[in-house]
Protein backbone atom coordinates (compact mmCIF):
# COMPACT_ATOMS: atom_id res chain seq x y z
CA UNK A 1 0.00 0.00 0.00
CA UNK A 2 1.43 3.79 -0.56
CA UNK A 3 2.66 3.58 2.62
CA UNK A 4 4.56 0.84 2.45
CA UNK A 5 7.91 2.33 1.97
CA UNK A 6 10.25 -0.04 3.42
CA UNK A 7 13.62 0.44 3.44
CA UNK A 8 12.72 3.67 3.53
CA UNK A 9 10.70 5.24 7.19
CA UNK A 10 8.37 8.43 7.61
CA UNK A 11 9.80 10.55 10.37
CA UNK A 12 6.71 12.78 11.37
CA UNK A 13 8.46 13.97 14.78
CA UNK A 14 8.10 18.00 15.08
CA UNK A 15 11.72 18.48 14.82
CA UNK A 16 12.31 21.57 12.61
CA UNK A 17 15.82 22.21 11.06
CA UNK A 18 17.06 24.16 8.17
CA UNK A 19 16.58 23.43 5.14
CA UNK A 20 19.75 21.52 3.69
CA UNK A 21 19.68 20.85 -0.39
CA UNK A 22 18.78 17.94 -1.55
CA UNK A 23 15.16 18.42 1.27
CA UNK A 24 11.93 17.90 -0.97
CA UNK A 25 9.64 20.84 -1.43
CA UNK A 26 6.07 20.86 -1.78
CA UNK A 27 4.21 23.69 -3.65
CA UNK A 28 0.74 23.34 -4.06
CA UNK A 29 -2.77 25.16 -5.54
CA UNK A 30 -5.68 23.73 -3.99
CA UNK A 31 -5.30 19.85 -5.49
CA UNK A 32 -2.55 20.76 -7.98
CA UNK A 33 1.28 20.60 -7.32
CA UNK A 34 3.99 21.80 -9.37
CA UNK A 35 6.68 18.98 -9.74
CA UNK A 36 10.03 18.28 -11.93
CA UNK A 37 10.14 16.38 -15.04
CA UNK A 38 12.78 13.66 -15.55
CA UNK A 39 13.29 11.62 -18.39
CA UNK A 40 10.32 10.04 -20.00
CA UNK A 41 7.21 10.58 -18.12
CA UNK A 42 9.25 10.08 -14.71
CA UNK A 43 8.17 13.35 -12.02
CA UNK A 44 9.18 14.17 -8.41
CA UNK A 45 9.05 17.06 -6.04
CA UNK A 46 11.29 19.90 -6.48
CA UNK A 47 15.00 19.63 -4.31
CA UNK A 48 15.71 22.63 -2.41
CA UNK A 49 19.02 23.11 -4.40
CA UNK A 50 16.71 22.91 -7.75
CA UNK A 51 14.62 25.37 -6.59
CA UNK A 52 17.55 27.95 -5.52
CA UNK A 53 19.10 27.55 -8.80
CA UNK A 54 16.04 27.76 -10.53
CA UNK A 55 15.07 31.29 -9.26
CA UNK A 56 18.36 32.28 -8.22
CA UNK A 57 16.95 32.96 -4.39
CA UNK A 58 17.12 31.82 -1.34
CA UNK A 59 14.30 33.79 0.79
CA UNK A 60 11.51 31.12 -0.03
CA UNK A 61 9.23 31.09 3.02
CA UNK A 62 9.39 27.25 3.62
CA UNK A 63 7.49 25.06 6.46
CA UNK A 64 9.03 21.73 8.04
CA UNK A 65 7.07 19.18 7.77
CA UNK A 66 8.59 15.52 8.00
CA UNK A 67 11.52 13.77 6.94
CA UNK A 68 11.74 10.22 4.99
CA UNK A 69 15.39 8.89 6.08
CA UNK A 70 16.57 11.79 7.14
CA UNK A 71 14.98 13.59 3.88
CA UNK A 72 13.07 17.22 4.94
CA UNK A 73 9.62 17.30 3.20
CA UNK A 74 9.03 21.02 3.18
CA UNK A 75 5.90 23.36 2.21
CA UNK A 76 7.03 26.33 0.55
CA UNK A 77 4.51 29.23 -0.27
CA UNK A 78 3.77 32.25 -2.12
CA UNK A 79 2.30 32.61 -5.72
CA UNK A 80 5.60 34.35 -6.65
CA UNK A 81 7.28 31.44 -5.92
CA UNK A 82 4.87 28.83 -8.25
CA UNK A 83 5.15 31.81 -10.94
CA UNK A 84 8.81 31.72 -11.58
CA UNK A 85 9.07 27.39 -10.85
CA UNK A 86 6.27 27.15 -13.70
CA UNK A 87 7.79 29.69 -16.04
CA UNK A 88 11.50 27.99 -15.35
CA UNK A 89 9.65 24.74 -16.25
CA UNK A 90 8.29 22.95 -13.54
CA UNK A 91 5.14 20.85 -14.49
CA UNK A 92 1.79 21.18 -13.60
CA UNK A 93 0.04 18.26 -12.80
CA UNK A 94 -3.23 17.44 -10.32
CA UNK A 95 -1.92 15.51 -6.89
CA UNK A 96 -3.80 12.05 -8.13
CA UNK A 97 -0.32 12.38 -9.97
CA UNK A 98 1.31 10.89 -6.33
CA UNK A 99 -1.18 7.19 -7.16
CA UNK A 100 1.59 6.50 -9.91
CA UNK A 101 4.71 7.87 -9.30
CA UNK A 102 7.71 6.22 -8.38
CA UNK A 103 9.60 6.15 -6.62
CA UNK A 104 7.06 5.31 -3.58
CA UNK A 105 8.69 6.79 -0.79
CA UNK A 106 8.16 9.90 -3.00
CA UNK A 107 4.80 9.60 -3.69
CA UNK A 108 3.64 9.09 -0.30
CA UNK A 109 5.79 11.73 1.07
CA UNK A 110 3.98 14.29 -1.47
CA UNK A 111 0.54 13.44 -0.80
CA UNK A 112 1.45 13.45 3.06
CA UNK A 113 2.43 17.04 2.73
CA UNK A 114 -1.07 17.86 0.58
CA UNK A 115 -2.41 16.22 3.75
CA UNK A 116 -0.62 19.07 6.27
CA UNK A 117 -1.25 21.66 3.18
CA UNK A 118 -4.94 21.75 3.33
CA UNK A 119 -4.81 21.60 7.22
CA UNK A 120 -2.77 24.76 7.47
CA UNK A 121 -4.59 26.54 4.58
CA UNK A 122 -8.14 25.98 6.53
CA UNK A 123 -7.04 26.77 10.00
CA UNK A 124 -5.89 30.22 9.28
CA UNK A 125 -8.17 31.68 11.34
CA UNK A 126 -9.26 30.71 14.88
CA UNK A 127 -12.66 28.72 15.13
CA UNK A 128 -13.14 30.38 19.12
CA UNK A 129 -12.68 33.57 18.50
CA UNK A 130 -12.06 34.44 14.79
CA UNK A 131 -8.48 35.77 15.14
CA UNK A 132 -5.72 34.93 12.42
CA UNK A 133 -3.97 32.12 13.75
CA UNK A 134 -0.20 30.92 13.53
CA UNK A 135 1.88 27.69 13.89
CA UNK A 136 2.84 26.92 16.56
CA UNK A 137 6.81 26.42 17.70
CA UNK A 138 6.94 23.69 20.12
CA UNK A 139 4.68 20.82 18.23
CA UNK A 140 2.67 20.66 14.76
CA UNK A 141 -0.39 22.57 16.11
CA UNK A 142 -2.02 26.17 14.72
CA UNK A 143 -2.43 28.57 17.79
CA UNK A 144 -4.38 31.58 18.04
CA UNK A 145 -2.47 34.26 19.54
CA UNK A 146 -5.32 36.27 20.85
CA UNK A 147 -6.96 33.05 22.79
CA UNK A 148 -4.32 30.45 22.98
CA UNK A 149 -6.84 28.27 21.00
CA UNK A 150 -5.05 25.15 19.72
CA UNK A 151 -6.00 22.84 16.28
CA UNK A 152 -3.86 19.76 15.55
CA UNK A 153 -3.65 18.17 11.83
CA UNK A 154 -7.18 16.17 10.87
CA UNK A 155 -7.24 12.93 10.56
CA UNK A 156 -10.89 11.64 9.74
CA UNK A 157 -11.53 8.09 10.59
CA UNK A 158 -13.23 5.88 7.98
CA UNK A 159 -14.36 1.93 7.23
CA UNK A 160 -13.47 0.06 4.19
CA UNK A 161 -16.09 -2.74 4.12
CA UNK A 162 -15.67 -6.05 2.49
CA UNK A 163 -19.62 -7.53 2.48
CA UNK A 164 -19.06 -11.30 1.41
CA UNK A 165 -21.89 -13.94 1.10
CA UNK A 166 -19.98 -17.49 0.81
CA UNK A 167 -17.85 -16.90 -2.26
CA UNK A 168 -19.44 -14.02 -3.38
CA UNK A 169 -18.24 -9.97 -2.61
CA UNK A 170 -20.48 -6.98 -3.29
CA UNK A 171 -18.76 -4.22 -4.90
CA UNK A 172 -19.64 -1.20 -5.75
CA UNK A 173 -18.94 1.76 -7.91
CA UNK A 174 -19.08 5.26 -7.02
CA UNK A 175 -21.65 7.89 -8.47
CA UNK A 176 -20.47 11.33 -9.62
CA UNK A 177 -16.87 10.54 -9.56
CA UNK A 178 -13.82 9.79 -12.14
CA UNK A 179 -12.75 6.76 -10.47
CA UNK A 180 -14.94 4.68 -12.53
CA UNK A 181 -13.34 0.71 -11.16
CA UNK A 182 -15.21 -1.28 -8.72
CA UNK A 183 -14.20 -0.60 -5.20
CA UNK A 184 -15.75 -1.62 -1.11
CA UNK A 185 -18.44 -0.03 0.62
CA UNK A 186 -16.74 2.56 2.48
CA UNK A 187 -17.77 5.80 4.92
CA UNK A 188 -16.45 8.03 7.65
CA UNK A 189 -16.95 7.13 11.04
CA UNK A 190 -20.15 9.38 12.85
CA UNK A 191 -20.14 10.69 16.42
CA UNK A 192 -20.67 8.30 18.90
CA UNK A 193 -20.03 5.17 16.80
CA UNK A 194 -17.68 2.68 17.22
CA UNK A 195 -15.76 1.42 14.00
CA UNK A 196 -17.81 -1.80 13.54
CA UNK A 197 -21.44 0.60 14.09
CA UNK A 198 -19.86 2.35 11.14
CA UNK A 199 -19.56 -0.75 9.48
CA UNK A 200 -23.18 -1.82 10.07
CA UNK A 201 -24.54 1.62 9.33
CA UNK A 202 -22.52 2.31 5.98
CA UNK A 203 -23.44 -1.13 4.28
CA UNK A 204 -27.61 -0.26 5.55
CA UNK A 205 -27.14 2.89 4.43
CA UNK A 206 -25.38 2.45 1.32
CA UNK A 207 -27.09 -1.13 0.05
CA UNK A 208 -29.62 -2.27 2.12
CA UNK A 209 -28.58 -5.44 3.40
CA UNK A 210 -27.44 -6.27 7.33
CA UNK A 211 -24.19 -8.10 8.17
CA UNK A 212 -22.64 -10.10 10.75
CA UNK A 213 -19.13 -11.86 11.87
CA UNK A 214 -17.73 -8.14 11.74
CA UNK A 215 -13.45 -8.78 10.95
CA UNK A 216 -11.11 -6.27 11.08
CA UNK A 217 -8.32 -6.55 8.42
CA UNK A 218 -5.68 -3.95 8.68
CA UNK A 219 -5.81 0.12 8.39
CA UNK A 220 -3.51 2.64 6.20
CA UNK A 221 -3.29 6.44 6.11
CA UNK A 222 -5.07 7.90 2.72
CA UNK A 223 -4.14 11.52 2.44
CA UNK A 224 -6.14 11.99 -0.50
CA UNK A 225 -9.14 11.78 1.86
CA UNK A 226 -7.36 12.78 5.53
CA UNK A 227 -8.22 9.79 6.63
CA UNK A 228 -7.38 6.81 8.45
CA UNK A 229 -9.00 3.84 6.49
CA UNK A 230 -9.65 0.80 8.52
CA UNK A 231 -10.25 -2.50 6.75
CA UNK A 232 -13.15 -5.00 7.68
CA UNK A 233 -14.47 -8.09 6.21
CA UNK A 234 -18.29 -8.62 7.10
CA UNK A 235 -20.49 -11.61 6.19
CA UNK A 236 -24.07 -11.23 4.74
CA UNK A 237 -26.67 -11.59 7.70
CA UNK A 238 -29.94 -12.58 5.58
CA UNK A 239 -31.50 -11.48 2.69
CA UNK A 240 -28.86 -10.72 -0.29
CA UNK A 241 -31.31 -7.88 -2.42
CA UNK A 242 -29.56 -5.16 -2.65
CA UNK A 243 -31.20 -1.88 -2.47
CA UNK A 244 -29.07 1.21 -4.01
CA UNK A 245 -28.08 4.29 -2.54
CA UNK A 246 -28.48 6.27 -5.31
CA UNK A 247 -26.99 9.40 -3.95
CA UNK A 248 -23.40 7.44 -3.33
CA UNK A 249 -23.51 4.76 -5.70
CA UNK A 250 -24.09 4.42 -9.52
CA UNK A 251 -24.05 0.12 -8.80
CA UNK A 252 -23.56 -2.46 -6.48
CA UNK A 253 -23.08 -5.99 -7.51
CA UNK A 254 -22.54 -9.90 -5.88
CA UNK A 255 -19.22 -11.00 -7.56
CA UNK A 256 -18.36 -14.26 -7.68
CA UNK A 257 -14.11 -14.94 -6.38
CA UNK A 258 -14.02 -16.85 -9.23
CA UNK A 259 -14.85 -13.92 -11.93
CA UNK A 260 -13.06 -11.24 -10.53
CA UNK A 261 -10.10 -9.43 -12.31
CA UNK A 262 -6.67 -9.19 -10.60
CA UNK A 263 -6.12 -6.10 -9.18
CA UNK A 264 -3.03 -5.19 -9.78
CA UNK A 265 -2.99 -1.74 -7.96
CA UNK A 266 -1.14 -2.31 -4.58
CA UNK A 267 -1.44 1.07 -2.82
CA UNK A 268 -4.79 1.33 -1.85
CA UNK A 269 -6.12 -1.02 1.06
CA UNK A 270 -9.04 -1.22 -1.22
CA UNK A 271 -7.36 -3.26 -3.66
CA UNK A 272 -5.59 -5.07 -1.33
CA UNK A 273 -8.70 -6.70 0.25
CA UNK A 274 -10.66 -7.14 -3.15
CA UNK A 275 -7.47 -9.10 -3.92
CA UNK A 276 -6.88 -11.23 -0.80
CA UNK A 277 -10.58 -12.22 -1.25
CA UNK A 278 -9.99 -13.05 -4.99
CA UNK A 279 -7.34 -14.83 -4.01
CA UNK A 280 -9.24 -16.95 -1.40
CA UNK A 281 -7.06 -15.91 1.62
CA UNK A 282 -10.15 -14.16 2.87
Amino acid sequence: MIQDIEPYRLDNTFSPREVREEDCIALFNGNETLLKQEDGERQRLLTWREVCELTGRTDWILTYLFRIDGRGFYLAEGRELWEVLAAEGAVLEKTQAFRTMKPGWMAFGGITAHHLYHWYVHTRFCGQCGKEMSPDKKERAMRCPACGNLVYPRISPAVIVGVTHGDKILLTKYAGRAFTNYALIAGFTEFGETLEDTVRREVMEEVGVHVKNIRYYKNQPWAFSESLLVGFYAELDGDESITLEEDELAEAVWVERKDMPERRNDISLTAEMMEQFRLGLW
